[in-house]
């Protein structure tokens, strides 16, 4: 069985402020996979493809880095945003190489966002309810085999910088 961790992140400087998402995959130790980036005028017409190509994906030593600046947004919508678009990425290898027998464990440092997903707190924010339903969508599309679990901030500091260097980089720009 192929297992993958992902480490997500969100954030927003002023909240609601200019907003960030980051996220990390890895691969089980010992695993054979091997990521790949996608040519994107291969998968062009690919809804979930069409969508991932705003994010700034990178990969080092088998370890998928992902990130992407969302303008003005909420903290919360930030880091719903991580998962969605990690969970797209990884949607995408799964169907790609056909893979049937795997596991997704997601790791965030939003005990909110953790409680959400996994069915223990109401979401009671209109704004969060689509990023929800689509990401409930993305796991019935991966065959449902995905858990979250909340992880201390520190514990999730990969994730954290990319956010911060997406925002940082945005700003720059401007």
């Amino acid at each position: 069985m192929n297992k993958f961790i992902i480490k997500s992140d969100g954030g927003a400087r002023g909240n609601p402020g200019s907003g960030a998402y980051g996220f990390v995959i890895k691969p089980e130790e010992n695993s054979k996979f091997k990521f790949v980036i996608f040519n994107p005028s291969r998968l062009k017409g690919d809804a979930v493809a069409d969508q991932i190509q705003n994010s700034n994906v990178q990969i080092k030593d088998n370890i998928v880095y992902g990130s992407g600046y969302l303008g003005v947004t909420t903290n919360n919508q930030a880091e719903y945003h991580g998962i969605l678009n990690a969970l797209k990425y990884l949607l995408l290898h799964v169907t790609c190489y056909m893979l049937h027998d795997f596991q997704i464990e997601c790791f965030l440092d939003s005990q909110l966002i953790v409680e959400q997903m996994n069915g223990r707190y109401k979401i009671k924010n209109e704004g969060l309810k689509p990023l929800y339903w689509e990401i409930r969508g993305l796991i019935m599309d991966l065959g449902g085999k995905v858990t979250f679990a909340h992880i201390p901030r520190a514990q999730n500091a990969e994730a954290d910088k990319l956010v911060n260097e997406a925002i940082d980089n945005s700003i720059n720009i401007s």
